[in-house]
Formats: C-alpha cells, sequence, structure tokens
C-alpha cells in the first residue's frame, strides 16, 4: 500500500477542485426533478463541469461510459444514465461525480429526493448524510482508518440498516482512486495511521434493508439484492493539523452539516 502525501501546491489544486464540485452538486441539486431523464441530468451535469473549465474524471474511467453515476432507488452505485430511465416524483436518486483541475482530482456523492418522499426514505437520506459526519469525527492527524469505518458502520448499523461491504471509499488526488480503501464498516485491523496532507473521499453506501448487492448485466450498476432503497453520501476530505477540512462542500449545501 502506498498513500500519498500531498504538497500544499496539490492540496490548493485539490480544494479548488472541491471547490468546482461542490458547485456542480448545488446546480445538479437544482435541476433535478420528475419527468427528466437520467442522460439529461447527466449531460447537464457534464455541461457544467465544461464550463467551469474542468473534466469529468468518470468519464471513460475503466470503461465507464458517462460522466456521472446516477442510481435510482433501489441503486446503490454506479448506476449508467439513460434515455430511456424517467425520474419520478416520489424517487430518491443518488449522483456520483468527481472532476479534474489542474491534474488533481474531486469526487463527492449527494442522494436527493424528488418531490415528496416517504419518511422512511427521507430517514435512510439523512442516516446515511449523518454516518459521513459521524465518520470524520476520527479524521484527524494521529488517528486510524479504522476508527472512521466503525464510526460510519456502527451509526448506520444502529438504525437496522444494511451497510454494504462490496464498495468501498479510497485514496483521491493525482489519480481518481488511489490507497487506502476505506470501508464503512468497523474492521478488526486498525489500518492506515492518518497523518496531514492525506486526502480521502470517504463515502457510506447504505441500504435500507440488508447489505447484499449485485452487479446488473451491464457490468456497472449495483443494486440491492432485496430490492430495498439505498442512499449514498461522499466527500473528499483532507486531513489537517487539526479538523479534517471537507473539500467537496460549499456554501448553500444544503448536505453541508450533520445536524
Amino acid at each position: 500500500m502506498s498513500v500519498t502525501i500531498k504538497s500544499a501546491d496539490e492540496i490548493r489544486k485539490m480544494r479548488e477542485a472541491g471547490r468546482l464540485l461542490g458547485i456542480v452538486h448545488n446546480e445538479m441539486h437544482e435541476a433535478l426533478h420528475a419527468g427528466m431523464t437520467t442522460k439529461e441530468l447527466n449531460d447537464f451535469g457534464e455541461k457544467l463541469i465544461e464550463k467551469l473549465g474542468c473534466r469529468p474524471n468518470f468519464l471513460h474511467y475503466q470503461g465507464f461510459p458517462a460522466a456521472f453515476c446516477i442510481s435510482v432507488n433501489q441503486e446503490v452505485v454506479h448506476g449508467i444514465p439513460r434515455k430511456s430511465r424517467v425520474i419520478r416524483e416520489g424517487d430518491i436518486v443518488s449522483i456520483d461525480a468527481g472532476l479534474i483541475y489542474e491534474g488533481m482530482h474531486s469526487d463527492a456523492a449527494r442522494t436527493w429526493g424528488v418531490g415528496k418522499i416517504s419518511p422512511e426514505a427521507q430517514k435512510l437520506i439523512d442516516v446515511t448524510r449523518e454516518s459521513f459526519f459521524r465518520g470524520i469525527e476520527y479524521a484527524k492527524q494521529g488517528r486510524y482508518l479504522y476508527e472512521i469505518s466503525g464510526a460510519i458502520g456502527d451509526y448506520a448499523s444502529s438504525f437496522g440498516y444494511g451497510v454494504v461491504r462490496e464498495l468501498t471509499g479510497h485514496g483521491i488526488g493525482k489519480a481518481l482512486h488511489e490507497d487506502p480503501a476505506i470501508p464503512n464498516y468497523r474492521q478488526s485491523r486498525k489500518g492506515v495511521r492518518l497523518v496531514r496532507g492525506m486526502t480521502l473521499a470517504i463515502e457510506p453506501m447504505i441500504n435500507a434493508g440488508k447489505a447484499d448487492v449485485v452487479w446488473k448485466e451491464d457490468g456497472w450498476t449495483v443494486v440491492t439484492r432485496d430490492g430495498s432503497l439505498s442512499a449514498h453520501y461522499e466527500n473528499t476530505v483532507l486531513i489537517t493539523d487539526g479538523e479534517p477540512e471537507v473539500l467537496t462542500l460549499v456554501q448553500g449545501d444544503s448536505h453541508g452539516s450533520g445536524n
């Protein structure tokens, strides 16, 4: 395992990459509405990234055919945007995206409700988001990776939710995916000791039912095995001397606090 420590200049670029991605997510939330297709939502976001002078880092990554992963209801992650997939009132939609600014990557995900959603769906979204903030209470120099993972998993599990085990968060920087892998459930090993200058993409993926997932025939889309709803919340985080810096949150982000 090789975990990279970012230089001051790399951190500067990642801050900007994160800030711009936060803007993209806010604009995507504003654009999201019943009746549009996931392809239309993807195209809107891709044009926005290009307008900001950046490149979408998901597009063609390991063969992925779109700039955004857009996953609806029981889809956990990696949903491929399609002209045939119409977003309906009451759906929950997970938008996962990243961009490249001056050679450095950012990565973040949000799950939103479309129109009026069920109280159960809203609770799942809220708990998933809050589990991220519970986790980053331990994202400090001198702590260990398993403390982040344990806090996320323990909180989500306390509501009876399934914590996805086959997919994890990851390091990020010059590449979209770097070491270390960041599970969302408690580990027996401490894992990496956190050091100032590390940058991590921490991303709880939480199911309303059981944790089990399967891959669809397209080779990308991951869905809950039992058909239950799933939510996803992710930010790019910088380890500092003190409190962690969440790079992909910007002013006006309604998912900007753990409260």
